[in-house]
């Protein structure tokens, strides 16, 4: 190594121990530009609230706040809705249903990025297929669902919990500050061949597009950035 780059390196190394001396002891944590308000009414949509269970707030930070609620429309379906918003300890307050699902019984079958239609253009989110087995006296039904999700910050917003985490130590480390941040998941069941008259994964699919681009406007208050 030549004298010159080992300057260089010593440089850059001095620099970035001495950022963690300048860094503000405590970081004030700048609000997630959203709310926990959810609408009672989205398009022709009615919701109502749903408990959060013990065992899930046992899980999760004790500062970690909820607002869920179930939609039904006049054909009977249902769509669920969530957010979780996160307390100071990101560790334990906000998680991605990658960790909660199988808990639940479920298995992912699937996990890829989707662009959503929304109010200002589009919206980033994961889109996940899920199935279970679910058994009924003698009978056995595979159960599927369709789960969008996101996370939202304070000027950010990302499908990506690895891009959040990126964010949250550039965010820290270069600017001094630290995003609250919410997790948004929207879900439903795929009712063909468990009810009459059921819906496809296909109708499904297009069911819960369509309730995101009229229920985002209604809980995210601000243009984001998209990462």
């Amino acid at each position: 190594m030549t004298t010159k780059r080992l300057v260089s390196l010593e440089a850059c190394l001095l620099f970035g121990l001495g950022a963690v001396f300048v860094l503000p002891k405590q970081i004030e944590m700048q609000p997630a530009a959203i709310s926990l308000d959810l609408p009672a009414q989205v398009g022709h949509w009615t919701g109502v609230d749903q408990p959060v269970s013990e065992g899930e707030r046992a899980i999760l930070g004790p500062d970690t706040q909820f607002a869920r609620r179930i939609y039904k429309n006049s054909a009977g379906d249902e769509i669920y809705a969530s957010v979780v918003l996160s307390g100071p300890d990101m560790n334990t307050s906000i998680h991605r249903p990658e960790r909660c699902l199988p808990a639940q019984g479920w298995t992912i079958t699937e996990s890829k990025r989707a662009v959503l239609p929304a109010s200002d253009g589009s919206l980033n989110a994961t889109r996940l297929h899920n199935v279970r087995n679910l058994r009924v006296g003698n009978n056995s039904f595979t159960i599927h669902s369709i789960d969008y999700y996101w996370f939202v910050g304070h000027s950010d917003m990302t499908p990506s919990h690895l891009r959040r985490t990126w964010i949250d130590i550039r965010d820290r480390v270069v600017r001094g500050q630290n995003q609250q941040w919410a997790y948004v998941t929207i879900a439903a069941t795929v009712t063909k061949g468990v009810k009459v008259a059921g819906r496809d994964e296909s109708e499904t699919d297009e069911l819960i597009r369509d309730f995101i681009r009229d229920f985002v406007p209604a809980v995210q208050g601000k243009a984001l950035a998209r990462n």
